[in-house]
C-alpha cells in the first residue's frame, strides 16, 4: 500500500544508476544500515508538543502589547515557521496511521500530490525558519553594538518588510526545489544556505560574547569584583554554547545527509547513512521543539505572559 512519505524526494539519492545503487545498497547492508524504525506515534507526540509550545508563543506575543516590538515579531515568525514543521508532521503522520489501519483508502495519485504539498509545506518552513533564526541574531547584535540607534535601524515598517521577504522566499524558494529536485544545484543552493546562516549566526553570537565579556572584564577590575562578573562571562558563554550546539546538532545531519546525495550517492558509508533519514526529520522537530525554551523562555514578560495564557487569563 502506498503511503506517505516525509521529504520522500530527499530520503535517497536519484544521481545514481539503479544497477550501481543497488551494488551499494548490498555492500552496505551490515546490522548498522538497517537504519531505525521510528514508530509514527513519536512522530505525532512530538508534533503535538510543538505545536502546542509555539501557538502558546504566538499567543502570548498577540496578548501583550508590551511585547509588540521588531525583536518579539521576529521570534513569533520563528514559531509560526516551526508550527508548520509540526502541522505538516502531524498532518502527514495521521494519514500513514489512517492508512496503515485501513480506515482511510487513498487512490496513489492523491497520495503523490499530497506528498507534494506536504514536501513543499516542509521545505518552506525549513528555509523560513533557518531565515528568522539569522534574523533574530542580527536583531540582536543591533542591539548590542547599535543600542541608542536600534529604533531608528529597526523600525516597524522595516521589520515588516523583512518578515514578509522572508515568507516570500521560503515559499518561492520550496516550489522551486520541489520542482526541480533533481537538479544538484538546487541541492547546493540549500546547503550552501545552511552553511551560510551557521557561519553567520556563530560569527555574529562570537562578537557578542567578546564585546559583553570585555564590557564584563572592565567592570570587574573597577569594582574589583572578579569572581561575580567571571562567573556572569561563564554563563553568557554557556548560553552562547547551547544556542549554537542545539541548531548545529538538529540541522546538521539533514544537510550533511544532502551533501552526502549530492558527492557520494553510491558509496556504501552514504548509503548507510541515508538509512537514518527519519531521525534527522525527528531531530528537526526536535529543534521545533526546543526553540521556544531557548529563544522564548528566557524573557521574564513573556514568561509571565504565557502563564496568563496558560490559566486563561485573558
Amino acid at each position: 500500500m502506498s503511503t506517505l512519505a516525509p521529504l520522500r524526494l530527499l530520503r535517497e539519492p536519484w544521481n545514481a544508476s539503479e544497477g550501481n545503487q543497488s551494488n551499494a545498497t548490498a555492500g552496505a547492508g551490515g546490522p548498522w544500515c538497517q537504519g531505525l524504525n521510528i514508530p509514527n506515534e513519536l512522530f505525532l507526540t512530538l508534533g503535538l508538543v510543538s505545536l502546542v509550545e509555539n501557538l502558546l508563543v504566538v499567543a502570548a506575543i498577540l496578548k501583550n502589547r508590551n511585547l509588540h516590538s521588531p525583536t518579539y515579531y521576529f521570534i513569533c515568525c520563528l514559531a509560526v515557521s516551526d508550527m508548520l514543521v509540526s502541522v505538516s508532521n502531524l498532518v502527514e503522520t495521521l494519514f500513514m496511521l489512517l492508512m496503515e489501519h485501513g480506515v482511510l483508502v487513498i487512490h496513489a495519485s492523491i497520495v503523490r500530490h499530497m506528498d507534494n504539498v506536504i514536501d513543499m509545506l516542509i521545505c518552506s518552513s525549513i528555509v523560513s525558519s533557518l531565515s528568522f533564526l539569522g534574523v533574530i541574531a542580527v536583531d540582536r547584535y543591533i542591539t548590542i553594538f547599535y543600542a541608542l540607534r536600534y529604533h531608528s535601524i529597526m523600525t516597524l515598517q522595516r521589520a515588516v518588510v523583512t518578515m514578509a521577504s522572508v515568507w516570500l522566499a521560503s515559499t518561492v524558494s520550496s516550489t522551486i526545489f520541489i520542482t526541480y529536485y533533481r537538479n544538484n544545484a538546487i541541492l547546493l543552493c540549500l546547503i550552501g544556505f545552511f552553511l551560510f546562516m551557521l557561519v553567520l549566526m556563530l560569527v555574529l553570537y562570537i562578537h557578542m560574547f567578546a564585546l559583553a565579556r570585555h564590557h564584563l572584564c572592565s567592570i570587574s577590575s573597577q569594582q574589583k569584583q572578579p569572581t561575580i562578573y567571571r562567573s556572569s562571562s561563564l554563563k553568557g558563554a554557556i548560553t552562547l554554547t547551547i544556542l549554537l550546539g542545539v541548531f548545529f546538532i538538529c540541522w546538521g545531519p539533514f544537510f550533511f545527509h544532502l551533501i552526502l546525495i549530492v558527492t557520494c550517492p553510491t558509496n556504501p558509508f552514504c548509503i548507510c547513512f541515508f538509512s537514518y533519514f527519519n531521525l534527522f526529520l525527528i531531530l528537526i522537530i526536535c529543534n521545533s521543539v526546543v526553540d521556544p525554551l531557548i529563544y522564548v523562555f528566557r524573557s521574564q514578560e513573556l514568561r509571565r505572559t504565557l502563564r496568563e495564557v496558560v490559566l486563561c487569563s485573558w
